[in-house]
């Protein structure tokens, strides 16, 4: 998305005030913005606040960039915002056999190194009934220590499931929200 280059600061959650300081709005502009724009969507905390993540931070100076500065209508800016959005969240398609041209995704591992047996551990202030549940300690599956390149697989994984879920988050917000009556 062409989100404005602005300094947000490293945090998972933004109370309201501060993202109206960061994005240079009062909260009841906010409010409303997230009544036209579903894909501006906090979470709201046990009492009730709002907690907005980073993305949404980013989405709200975007509200305001094509507002304010591009002078779109609500309409326009809410179809160009959701153009935008589809188009920078194309997940990509990962073959469950790569192609024999492309590089081999999937690397052949070596198993890690066993465990000591428990008994190397029996001087760790264990007691008699501990050490025996320790002994006995069988995993459903081999215990595997991850490098670095599967730990950036995982961690490139789980991103994409995230965004996913907040595509189908967001969709399911669009539905619901034509689904009402209007008065």
């Amino acid at each position: 998305m062409g989100f404005p280059e602005r300094a947000i600061p490293e945090k998972i959650f933004f109370k309201i005030g501060e993202v109206c300081d960061l994005v240079g709005v009062q909260a009841h502009v906010l409010r409303y913005w997230e009544t036209e724009f579903p894909m501006l969507s906090p979470q709201k905390n046990r009492s009730g606040q709002r907690s907005y993540r980073r993305r949404d931070v980013e989405i709200a100076l975007r509200v305001k960039e094509l507002l304010y500065d591009d002078l779109y209508t609500i309409a326009g800016a809410k179809k160009k915002l959701q153009i935008e959005m589809r188009e920078s969240s194309r997940l990509k398609i990962v073959h469950s056999e790569p192609s024999p041209e492309k590089e081999n995704y999937i690397k052949e591992v070596k198993s890690p190194e066993p465990l000591p047996p428990a008994a190397d551990y029996a001087g760790e202030n264990l007691d008699a009934e501990e050490f025996e549940e320790l002994e006995s300690f069988e995993p459903a599956a081999p215990l595997e220590v991850l490098d670095d390149e599967r730990r950036e697989a995982l961690n490139s994984l789980a991103a994409q499931l995230l965004e996913l879920r907040e595509m189908l988050k967001s969709n399911r917000t669009e539905t619901a929200g034509s689904q009402q009556r209007k008065y």
